[in-house]
């Protein structure tokens, strides 16, 4: 396996065999694919019959857990696309376990898995998640296993839900030094004080912190993003060891993302602001933004220890720094460890 992120040499012809779960090969295995008899597809294909796409997903009723994949290693899973209900992507849970621990390395919802947050479907196009039209999610996060990958999906809503999906993996050896995919979610609403919500914390270890997403409503008028992200590496206590500039710094952009009185969204391959909501208004209190950053070409690397924190700041009337209390944040932290 390459490094966390880089792409495999694709001219290179090695021992690795490529596998796909989906409702139409729940297992994954050779030649088990387009067998089903029975499924959501069955009456659109009855008069055509078997292999004619007739189990192309899933209905996932409220409080229900599906197994989306339960494969032995070792692998990689190399590509996860999904589509389901667009107004529910809060309220389904993606959890993903390695190797049989009893706790998942990835639980989430799904929607922030996939860089949406809010209520409204928020385009993606970037090299580790894409959201394409109309609500098609892609996630190209490499995440390696040696024995055991299992990845679940719970639905927390109050009506049932169609599943379509697709993981395409890789069975290969994993090197010794391939780290897991992790993420840590977490919500502040409102933040209080200090205004200071938590990206990241409680990871202890050798690993590679490799991305972040962001979902924040201000709760103040004006504008919101002064706030500098810290990182604190390898024993850091009180002083970090690496601090930005401000908020929209950090996700690449500047001057408030203003232009001409507007924010401006953009999506690139390493970082960027996706959504702004309402998209034609300017410095309001309730407005919401979803941005993200991937640490690919600039992983950050930590050995004992790593916790990540965002200040919530804003400008007050006298020119001064405003700590926004009453803003409610989600963030999604991404990254590699043993």
């Amino acid at each position: 396996m390459t490094a966390a992120g880089s792409p495999p040499e694709l001219w290179r012809l090695d021992a690795a065999r490529t596998r796909s779960i989906s409702a139409e090969n729940p297992t994954g295995a050779p030649g088990a694919g387009a067998r089903a008899t029975d499924g959501t597809g069955a009456y659109a294909a009855r008069d055509l019959g078997v292999g004619w796409k007739i189990s192309p997903s899933i209905q996932l009723e409220p409080g229900d857990t599906a197994i989306l994949a339960d494969v032995t290693g070792p692998g990689v899973i190399r590509h996860f696309w999904l589509t389901t209900a667009r107004t529910a992507l809060r309220e389904l849970t993606l959890r993903m376990h390695w190797d049989d621990a009893p706790r998942p390395a990835v639980r989430l919802p799904l929607g922030d898995f996939f860089c949406n947050a809010w209520d409204e479907l928020a385009l993606v196009n970037s090299e580790m998640v894409v959201v394409a039209p109309a609500g098609g999610l892609n996630s190209y996060w490499p995440m390696p296993f040696r024995r055991r990958a299992r990845i679940a999906l719970h639905n927390g809503a109050d009506r049932a839900v169609p599943v379509y999906y697709q993981i395409t993996y890789t069975e290969e050896d994993v090197p010794e030094a391939a780290g897991y995919l992790h993420t840590q979610w977490r919500r502040s609403a409102p933040l209080g004080n200090p205004a200071v919500h938590t990206i990241l914390d409680g990871v202890a270890g050798h690993g590679r912190y490799v991305g972040t997403y962001l979902a924040i409503r201000p709760g103040d008028p004006g504008w919101w993003g002064e706030g500098e992200l810290k990182f604190y590496l390898d024993g850091d206590t009180e002083h970090p060891s690496i601090c930005g500039t401000g908020t929209e710094d950090y996700f690449g952009g500047a001057w408030n993302f203003d232009m001409d009185g507007r924010y401006r969204t953009y999506s690139t391959p390493y970082l960027g602001l996706p959504q702004v909501l309402p998209p034609d208004r300017c410095y309001e209190a309730d407005q919401r933004f979803g941005m993200y950053r991937w640490h690919v070409r600039d992983p950050i690397c930590f050995h004992s220890d790593v916790r990540v924190t965002v200040q919530a700041l804003g400008w007050s009337d006298a020119g001064t720094y405003l700590p926004l209390e009453r803003a409610e944040i989600a963030t999604t932290a991404w990254w590699y460890q043993g």
